[in-house]
């Protein structure tokens, strides 16, 4: 056991040490932390709503068996027709982002036949992924496209098959994937496939907040769509858009989907519910839009270094873990709740505050964040 005790103390010196939070969000607090990007989940009038509905509070809490062995299905059916019928092809859910990214690409790679190019910034689920599907991996430079058609065409026809796979909104930088110029190079090579995670534009980017690649010119040619629940939908799982024929084969290769208790019932019923809702709320995300913009003409002359997009992300580059989680700190005094991020969620020399916005705050929030973050890093800089 001394190992871990050896391991724990090195982070504590460097300052990424991580401890689970205690307690809740304090009264009066801002809390930039969250991903509840519509701020649905902060509406109790939609859950009563859901409740008031006739049956809703006799759907089952648990379902007490993998998807394959569950016996009440109706509201999963449910949810995936309305989802196919969002993205016009078949949809599957799985229990989270992290089940879906693990189980498919795993499952989707033919081991040594295939190739993954995967964005140096894709998420950890996506990596893990990789990982077990034992198929050779490289990564191209994040968001150089330019990179990525060098790499496919070097290496490309020494595979069966190529699985290339990016973020649509990257959950750490708040930046977006060409989407356009992905299909464009991925029409180049015959064996190559293109999966997107969505993860962090469900809800908030695209036609009716159902993400950047329903509404591209190329989405017939984006072969794995990926979503979730847990952040804009404010609910829990995720799911997948893809051809029939991968959708049988996941159901019965995806290990992720196999092996797992399902979702409940219940969690199904108002994911659909809460997707119901927010495919209308188009003045919400234009709302978010403009303080995405607000918050990007803040952060750019405090981040000079740094190219910030205007986005419901956006980080405030430390480069150093203490004086991130010193921030931190110092920001949850002056009401704002914004957590550090650092190694191994992000590069090392990469530290950030990691600002999340939602459809909730005001112009005035954003105003009065970017004042105390000011003055807390000119303090900082002064010591």
């Amino acid at each position: 056991m001394r190992q871990f005790a050896d391991i724990l103390a090195g982070l504590e010196q460097s300052g990424n040490l991580r401890s689970i939070p205690s307690g809740v969000t304090p009264q009066g607090v801002i809390d930039l932390s969250s991903n509840d990007y519509l701020g649905l989940a902060m509406r109790p009038e939609l859950q009563a709503e859901f409740f008031s509905r006739e049956g809703a509070t006799a759907i089952p809490l648990t379902s007490s068996a993998s998807r394959l062995l569950a016996s009440r299905q109706d509201e999963y059916a449910s949810l995936e027709a309305l989802l196919t019928e969002l993205y016009g092809r078949p949809a599957l859910l799985f229990n989270s982002g992290y089940h879906a990214n693990t189980g498919m690409v795993s499952a989707i790679a033919q081991g040594a036949k295939t190739l993954i190019v995967a964005d140096k910034l894709v998420h950890a689920s996506i990596i893990d992924g990789i990982t077990l599907s034992k198929a050779s991996f490289t990564r191209f430079r994040h968001n150089d496209l330019g990179h990525l058609d060098r790499i496919l065409s070097k290496e490309a026809s020494s595979y069966a098959q190529v699985l290339v796979i990016v973020e649509s909104v990257y959950s750490m930088d708040g930046d977006r994937a060409d989407i356009d110029r992905l299909v464009e190079i991925k029409r180049l090579y015959p064996n190559v496939m293109l999966y997107v995670d969505e993860a962090h534009a469900f809800g908030v980017e695209g036609e009716r907040g159902l993400g950047l690649c329903r509404s591209a010119a190329g989405y017939d040619d984006i072969d794995v769509v990926v979503g979730t629940f847990g952040k804009a939908c404010a609910s829990m799982g995720a799911f997948c858009a893809v051809s029939r024929e991968l959708h049988d084969y996941l159901v019965n290769r995806a290990r992720s989907f196999i092996f797992s208790t399902a979702l409940p019932p219940l969690t199904a019923a108002w994911t659909q519910f809460m997707i119901e809702k927010f495919t209308g709320m188009e003045a919400e995300r234009d709302h978010l839009r403009a303080l995405g913009r607000q918050l990007a003409g803040l952060l750019t002359p405090l981040s000079p270094d740094f190219d910030i997009t205007p986005s419901h992300i956006q980080p405030f580059v430390t480069g150093d873990p203490v004086k991130a989680v010193r921030l931190s700190h110092e920001l949850l005094d002056e009401g704002f709740k914004v957590l550090p991020i650092r190694v191994p969620t992000v590069p090392p020399g990469t530290d950030r505050l990691r600002i999340s916005l939602n459809a909730m705050m005001t112009a005035e929030d954003i105003e009065r964040f970017g004042a105390a973050l000011r003055a807390k890093i000119t303090a900082l800089e002064k010591n």
